[in-house]
């Protein structure tokens, strides 16, 4: 695959938010100044209105979860406020919280507002794509349980660390590492339901900003991180998303920006 642009947000030293480029030949600029990768305090790459997240969206994934498979794409929501980026902690809520899962997935980028749009049309409202970990509080998640409680504490959705512009979705391997060792590996072939689709459902019913994004699915193999525990997804030629779960009370506060969140 060719590796087209792509674009990361980071934190300034002067607790500023600025635009990262990767230039074709994998050079990191920042304000015009080459920096390198491992100096970099990473943000969310995108500050989006709408999260929005697809379950079930593999075969073998619905079922080890023991689902019948959706005959539409079934649709929830993340909050934007949780949203964190590569290299920040994943934050267990509480010690009620027994089992805390990684979910890897590969995760569309809207570039066009988009409503109504058909299948035929719908890559061309996507900016790019990026790589998430749809973490996941697993004992919320039974039938008639809170999804939104499952999915949305802070920090749940991590996302990076760049967008790469390019609207070629499929034939994407996807492998989510735990401690260094391989818990999921997939395609993005293998999905029910493809992103044109996707993104063809989501916005008959809701209007879709530039900079939303969607959460495409997890395959097989999802399963409990411990506290320390170090979880890595890698989307194929978009990159590595690292992440580390720590106990609530030993999470800091976010560092505010000062300009340009």
């Amino acid at each position: 695959m060719d590796h087209p642009t792509s674009y990361a947000r980071i934190r300034r030293a002067d607790g500023v938010a600025a635009t990262a480029s990767w230039l074709p030949d994998g050079t990191l600029v920042v304000d015009g100044r080459t920096v390198s990768p491992e100096d970099v305090t990473w943000l969310p790459p995108v500050v989006p209105t709408k999260v929005v997240c697809v379950g079930f969206n593999y075969r073998p994934h619905a079922d080890e979860m023991s689902q019948d498979l959706p005959e539409e794409p079934l649709v929830f929501f993340k909050p934007p406020s949780a949203l964190i980026a590569a290299g920040d902690e994943i934050v267990r809520p509480s010690p009620d919280v027994r089992r805390l899962d990684y979910e890897g997935e590969l995760v569309v980028v809207m570039g066009r507002r988009a409503r109504n749009v058909s299948e035929a049309d719908a890559l061309d409202h996507v900016e790019g794509l990026t790589v998430g970990n749809d973490v996941t509080a697993r004992e919320y998640q039974v039938p008639g349980s809170q999804w939104t409680q499952a999915k949305g504490y802070d920090t749940f959705a991590p996302l990076g660390p760049t967008v790469v512009r390019t609207q070629e979705w499929a034939g994407r391997r996807i492998e989510t590492r735990l401690n260094g060792t391989v818990v999921q590996s997939s395609t993005t072939d293998r999905m029910i339901f493809s992103v044109p689709r996707i993104i063809c459902w989501v916005s008959a019913i809701m209007t879709l900003e530039p900079g939303d994004v969607i959460y495409t699915g997890t395959p097989a193999g999802v399963g409990p991180m411990a506290d320390g525990d170090h979880v890595q997804v890698t989307v194929e030629g978009i990159g590595t998303l690292h992440n580390t779960v720590v106990a609530h009370e030993r999470a800091l506060e976010p560092q505010a920006l000062t300009a340009g969140a």
